[in-house]
């Protein structure tokens, strides 16, 4: 990496999530100034974070709030996202939509009316239609994934607004990337809230009979990424990327979930976590798209990004991470 990030201003809204507390950590190597911001506690903040990194606490569906983080900043990495948005189902599902439109939409504002240099904005796989393979182009071409329908249109909408700014102001800040499955170190392990692989591995190593509880026969595709493969690629997308040019971010290969079950499981046996763990798989049950994998060739030729974390090895340093930080998961 060269010293673009050096003595920047930068702003990480969403920076103590699994992706935003390891770009913050790295930007400060970096040499950036880095402030972060979140609804995380201050007590949280601060066992995650760099010491030197800046933490705000901080409503960003309030524009008032999005101009007080944004002022004076160079960079801006917006990765906020709302927790567990795709579990939801229809419990929250007003005020979570409500609250992506209201964040992206105040963020991107307050940014362009602060100066911002450069905007990085954190879309997602889930914003495509329910096709195995997805590429950057094909974004429009059916509408969200049912199960992903108002967290996909939510993120297409920001996408669009950030085109917009470009057309109307001529402000060209904006780099958009789309990861995949993003899981690591600092991730959610709450079975409500979390993601595939952590929920996986908090249900592994929590289980008393030795049983690994799977919903579905484990077939369900899925492309992972581990969380600093994608801080990698979000610093070459804000370096490199044409503005407001999607570049999806991921393995560019599918990975059957029963696949992710018997790695976990040895890999608990590696660390001498679970002396055996079997794998219980309930076929019943709904597991979503058959097939969510990212085609990945553009961010291999605009931005020379491809993830080097193989999914042993992610699964291995995240396990390791958890077992270490149970108490603040």
């Amino acid at each position: 990496m060269t010293q673009f990030f050096n003595e920047k201003e930068v702003l990480v809204t969403g920076g103590t999530g699994t992706i935003g507390t390891s770009l913050c950590n790295k930007l400060h190597n970096m040499g950036a100034k880095v402030t972060a911001v979140s609804l995380h506690s201050e007590q949280k903040a601060r066992r995650i974070l760099s010491p030197n990194v800046n933490f705000l606490n901080r409503d960003l569906t309030s524009y008032d709030n999005c101009i007080e983080v944004a002022s004076g900043k160079d960079f801006v990495f917006h990765l906020t996202a709302i927790k567990g948005s795709s579990q939801l189902g229809n419990s929250r599902v007003a005020s979570a939509y409500r609250s992506f439109i209201l964040c992206d939409s105040h963020m991107m504002e307050a940014s362009y009316r602060s100066g911002v240099e450069r905007f990085l904005y954190v879309s997602s796989i889930c914003a495509y239609p329910d096709v195995p393979l997805r590429k950057e182009a094909e974004i429009w071409s059916g509408p969200p994934a049912a199960n992903d329908r108002f967290t996909g249109i939510a993120k297409r909408a920001a996408e669009s607004l950030a085109e917009a700014y470009s057309l109307q102001y001529g402000w060209d800040a904006v780099r958009i990337v789309r990861p995949s499955n993003v899981y690591g170190p600092f991730d959610d392990f709450n079975p409500i809230s979390a993601q595939v692989i952590p929920a996986l591995i908090a249900k592994a190593i929590s289980s008393q009979d030795d049983v690994l509880q799977v919903a579905g026969d484990g077939s369900a595709v899925r492309d992972f990424i581990f969380s600093e493969d994608c801080v990698d690629g979000i610093l070459r997308a804000v370096e490199l990327a044409p503005a407001c040019t999607p570049i999806n971010l991921g393995a560019g290969r599918g990975c059957k979930i029963i696949e992710v079950c018997e790695t976990i499981a040895e890999v608990l046996l590696e660390l001498n976590i679970k002396r055996s763990l079997s794998l219980s798989l309930n076929a019943n049950a709904a597991v979503g798209d058959r097939a969510r994998v990212l085609d990945c060739e553009l961010a291999s030729r605009l931005i020379d990004f491809s993830p080097t974390t193989s999914l042993k090895e992610g699964i291995l340093r995240t396990v390791k991470w958890y077992v270490e930080n149970r108490e603040i998961c």
